[in-house]
């Protein structure tokens, strides 16, 4: 088991994988990554990433620092568990380069979804920590999830009236936390 990252470790990698690139790309942070440049959590067990385009040589980089920096590195995004969002690319916010290299966060509605649909504490810990920064809002939400409903089929661990269960319960839950609702 490697040790957690915190965001110097992170950013160490950023500019190694920059360096250790063949070529130019794009590198997209999710998850606890982009929780960790953002500022809302400290440490994360793993940087997940999707590569698009990917960068010559990023799997030889990649193999070789997350030895060099004990660090675990996921190919994983929204889009390896629930349909790609619409327009993602030009909502996915950019963080740095690095030599050839582009970092974003990825697409941060796409992230909420994601996580509302697995409906775990942290991740709706997440997802209100998004609201709070102003990296999301309601209305943003609730178009990304109709967006994302008609071609939910093709993810049969999915299910739609679930995930816009889990949304609406999350909005409601935050309109009261605002002292808007109920």
């Amino acid at each position: 088991m490697r040790s957690e990252v915190d965001p110097d470790k992170l950013r160490r990698l950023m500019k190694a994988l920059g360096r250790s690139a063949r070529g130019p790309g794009r590198i997209y942070l999710t998850g606890g990554a982009s929780a960790l440049l953002v500022g809302w959590r400290r440490s994360t067990v793993a940087v997940d990433i999707r590569l698009d385009p990917e960068p010559d040589g990023i799997f030889e980089a990649i193999a070789r620092l997350k030895n060099e920096l004990d660090v675990n590195v996921e190919l994983a995004s929204p889009q390896d568990f629930m349909p790609e969002l619409p327009g993602w690319r030009d909502r996915s916010l950019f963080i740095e380069r690095c030599g050839e290299v582009d970092f974003f966060h990825y697409d941060f509605y796409a992230q909420a979804l994601s996580k509302l649909s697995r409906g775990h504490g942290r991740d709706r810990a997440d997802v209100g920590a998004m609201f709070e920064r102003g990296l999301i809002d309601v209305e943003g939400l609730r178009g990304a999830l109709e967006a994302t409903l008609p071609r939910i089929i093709r993810f049969p661990a999915l299910d739609a009236d679930v995930l816009r269960g889990r949304v609406e319960v999350f909005l409601k839950d935050l309109e009261v936390g605002d002292g808007e609702g109920g």
